[in-house]
């Protein structure tokens, strides 16, 4: 088991994204359940460490991170670094909304905003679309990836950091 410990660790900590067993297990061309198994060890041992990584599982995905109370030592080498509140704010607007005229997204956030699509559309996190005298933007195939969950799930999260259903506004 020491040794398929070591190849979940190794994959966990390149990946840059929440990974699924599933995806875990055929990488390695193993049985789910020793895959599950080795991965519980792991999340133990990495509790028990004096470390500032954690092993965590969300909603069936696994992912290595940095623990949230050292985030704000690590969050300037992020690869999200350059995403500032006002894209991330713009970015969430699209995840909830999406597909979502420009001129909507405008009208919420501002002329700021416009900076903020092209910034994420040069990212390669949303795509537009021209509809009429607007844009309807839509997230892109990428996002998922770049973020390393699923929509669904960075929807949840946006509910929860604003505490509230934000479907009803």
């Amino acid at each position: 088991m020491e040794d398929l410990k070591k190849k979940i660790e190794s994959i966990l900590f390149v990946a840059g994204r929440a990974l699924s067993l599933k995806e875990i297990a055929k990488e390695l061309n193993e049985d789910e359940n020793k895959v599950k198994e080795a991965l519980d060890v792991l999340i133990e041992e990495y509790k028990n460490r004096n470390s500032a990584i954690e092993i965590i599982e969300i909603n069936g995905f696994y992912e290595m991170r940095v623990k949230p109370e050292f985030l704000n030592y690590a969050s300037k080498f992020s690869a999200f670094k350059d995403l500032s509140i006002g894209a991330l704010k713009t970015l969430a607007l699209i995840v909830y909304k999406s597909p979502i005229k420009q001129s909507e997204i405008i009208k919420i956030q501002g002329n700021k905003a416009y900076e903020h699509i092209k910034k994420l559309e040069k990212k390669g996190l949303i795509i537009s679309k021209k509809s009429g005298k607007t844009k309807l933007i839509f997230i892109s195939p990428n996002f998922e990836k770049y973020f390393g969950l699923k929509i669904e799930e960075i929807k949840k999260l946006i509910e929860e950091a604003i505490g509230k259903d934000v479907k009803q506004q």
